[in-house]
Formats: structure tokens, sequence, C-alpha cells
């Protein structure tokens, strides 16, 4: 029997050990039951509710105007449905302005959600509030590169660290988040050098979207890998529905292609 069908239910300390192992980790968003009980099934390891639902859901051009009533939602949705995966709330834009707040508001994600650990786009602002939520218990993934909620501030969707000076800040970076007790670090839109010396440098799990394939696991937007985006689908995105009979077989054709470590191809990446 192999190991993934011994595990009831994938922890913070299976991803660490999928890490160390060098086992590559499998993620995908979801947003509602359906979608997410065929993830479940399908073997995938981490689910996320991503504040991306602005997007691909509510056909809004940016994640900024999602609320915290809606990713409370949505977690719910999900939560009912999970059973192995892990599963990740996003917080929303300004729902962690001060410690106090993502306090609050990882709180509603977690006992009104049943989220079992929290995302947040992080700058140098957040690094007391992580040390703060998890020092209360709060499982928390950092999320650096490209941060969709401060689009307008970063001009557009944009390639991060390309240059030597904000790789290393962007290194640094995740050093400190490391230190404040981040569990877990997700990379978005920064160059594939960039993301395999972040993976080798910390100690936590490190999950990619467009950050090439040295990361410890990937991440897709679903309705990206089954080619049904509101938007233009993102060059790190593959439709994996092509050549598949139904969406279960594709979740699996991805889930097989990040373990053996042929998605994301150079094509895919920065």
């Amino acid at each position: 029997m192999s190991v993934q069908t011994e595990i009831k239910s994938i922890t913070v300390t299976e991803l660490r050990r999928m890490k160390a192992a060098a086992e590559r980790i499998a993620c995908l968003t979801a947003y509602d039951a359906s979608f997410a009980r065929v993830l479940d099934e399908a073997g995938v390891d981490v689910i996320l509710v991503g504040d991306s639902l602005g997007m691909v859901i509510q056909g809004h051009d940016t994640t900024v105007p999602v609320t915290m009533d809606d990713m409370v939602y949505h977690t719910r949705c999900v939560a009912g449905a999970c059973r192995r995966a892990l599963l990740i709330a996003d917080m929303p834009f300004m729902s962690y302005a001060t410690p106090e707040q993502a306090l609050r508001n990882a709180a509603r994600l977690m006992q009104e959600g049943g989220a079992s650990m929290v995302k947040l786009e992080s700058t140098n602002m957040q690094v007391e509030t992580v040390a703060q939520m998890t020092a209360q218990g709060i499982p928390v993934c950092a999320h650096l590169g490209l941060r969709p909620q401060s689009v307008h501030k970063l001009g557009g969707y944009k390639v991060q660290g390309r240059d030597e000076q904000a790789a290393k800040a962007m290194l640094d970076m995740a050093l400190a988040l490391e230190r404040a007790g981040a569990d877990l670090l997700l990379l978005e839109c920064v160059p594939a050098e960039l993301g395999e010396e972040i993976t080798k440098n910390i100690e936590v799990p490190v999950i990619g979207i467009g950050a090439g394939a040295a990361c410890d696991g990937q991440i897709l937007v679903l309705q990206d890998t089954l080619g049904i985006s509101h938007n233009e689908p993102p060059r790190f995105s593959k439709n994996f529905l092509q050549g598949e009979n139904d969406i279960p077989a594709a979740i699996k054709a991805y889930i097989t292609e990040v373990r053996q470590g042929s998605f994301p191809a150079p094509e895919h990446s920065f």
C-alpha cells in the first residue's frame, strides 16, 4: 500500500515530510462542494479557496472586490466535501491590515468556514502579523511574488523578482516569514531560477504558480486546468481537459504531471 493511500488527511506535518522526501505536492483551487469532492477524491493534496473566485466565479477584473463574507461562504461550501486534502482559505483584500484584524478574520475562516490554514499576500508589514497568528495556533501560508490584491499598485499582472536586487529582497522576505512561523510559502509569477533558490533555502514547503518546476509543489486555478477561464488563461497554466474524457480524468492527469515533475514545462515558466 502506498503512503498516499494510508494517509487519512493531509496535515502541515505531512507537507513537510513530502518536501523532505522530494515528493511533489499537487494543489488546486475550488470554490464549491461539487468540484471540491472531485479534487479530493482524485488525490489533490491541498485545496485552496482562493480570492481568485472574484474573477472566475464573480466575473470581476481583479480580486479586490472579494469580501470576508464571500470567503467564509465559499470556504464553508468546500469544507463540507473535503476529506483528505488540506483546506486553505485566502484572506481577502484589506482583511489583515493589522495583526488584530488578521486574527479576527482568520478565526472566522477557520471557525465559520472550516479552513485548516489561511493564506495572506505578504510584505514586510505582514511579518509581525504572521508571528502573532502562528503564536495563536493559526497555520499560515505566506504569498510572495505577484500579489493580485496589489495589482493596482503594481501596475498590472507582471512577473516579480526579475532583477538581482528584487530577487534578493524576495529571498530575504521568505526567510523572514519562515522565522515568523509561516508553515507554507506560495510563490506566484517569479523567474524559475528564483523559485528554485527560495525553495532550496527555506525549510517549509514552497508551492509555485508560474514559479518554475523546482518548487516543492504546484497550484493552478481549477478553471484554468479545464480550459474555462473567464479571462485569457495565464502563460503558466495548461488545459488538462484536452485529451481526457472527463473532469476527474483531467484532474488526475494534472496530479500525475505534478508528481512526475513534467508540469510545469519550460513554456509555463519565466
